[in-house]
């Protein structure tokens, strides 16, 4: 690529962690309050990086234009945020790559489409707010992925050209933001993707299969 890659920025939610077990978990606590069934974990899994309100579609069968949308996925995010870091955990391999990042001089950051009340506890539960360089919220900015303000934001945060800069994502907002933002991006095969679909046809610059693949793709790139 011949671009010198110094900032690695990632996305949250099935990319750096874990998080389905917990989500689903909350969404359950929900459906079963509702007098609903709840839903398999392999059921919630696809979902788990679009939000809460996908969470809610997919639970209660509704979107937004019903008038008890906003106050289910309230409820959720209230049962969410009660049990933000019980079963979740970092991806085999994420916790030896960021210090593999760390010990060769890159710094890295988090940019999710996660509120900033959910972002900061679930960070500070995983050891991992001290550490980024960087953390760029769903509210952060005023519009998140997949426009580009959010890794812009993080590129003013960090002070670094985004020529200079790879984002590495579970989606294809992932792949239109970072380029919207002129970064290089990467998908992390192993995260939350639906099973229809394409990550092959995103146009993202990398694909791995394993966290510790981005360290091989980083030697390339350069």
């Amino acid at each position: 690529m011949g671009r010198r890659i110094t900032h690695v920025l990632f996305d949250l939610d099935g990319t750096l962690a874990d998080t389905a077990p917990d989500l689903g978990a909350a969404l359950n606590l929900v459906l079963r309050a509702h007098g609903r069934d709840p839903l398999s974990l392999e059921t919630v899994r696809p979902w788990a990086s679009r939000g809460g309100a996908a969470l809610v579609r997919l639970g209660f069968g509704i979107d937004d234009s019903q008038p008890q949308f906003a106050s289910l996925r309230d409820e959720f995010l209230l049962r969410y945020r009660e049990g933000i870091a019980v079963r979740t955990a970092l991806f085999p391999g994420i916790g030896e790559l960021l210090a593999r990042l760390e010990a060769a001089g890159y710094r890295w950051g988090i940019v999710t489409n996660k509120i900033a009340r959910l972002t900061v506890p679930l960070l500070d539960q995983l050891g991992l707010k001290a550490r980024a360089a960087c953390v760029v919220s769903g509210d952060s900015v005023a519009r998140p992925k997949p426009h580009a303000d959010p890794l812009l934001h993080a590129c003013a945060l960090l002070d670094c050209p985004a020529t200079r800069i790879v984002y590495v994502g579970d989606e294809l907002r992932d792949v239109q933001a970072g380029h919207g933002a002129g970064m290089a991006t990467v998908i992390a095969r192993y995260g939350y993707l639906q099973p229809g679909d394409l990550p092959d046809n995103w146009g993202a610059d990398g694909i791995i299969e394993h966290p510790l693949e981005l360290l091989d793709w980083l030697m390339e790139a350069d």
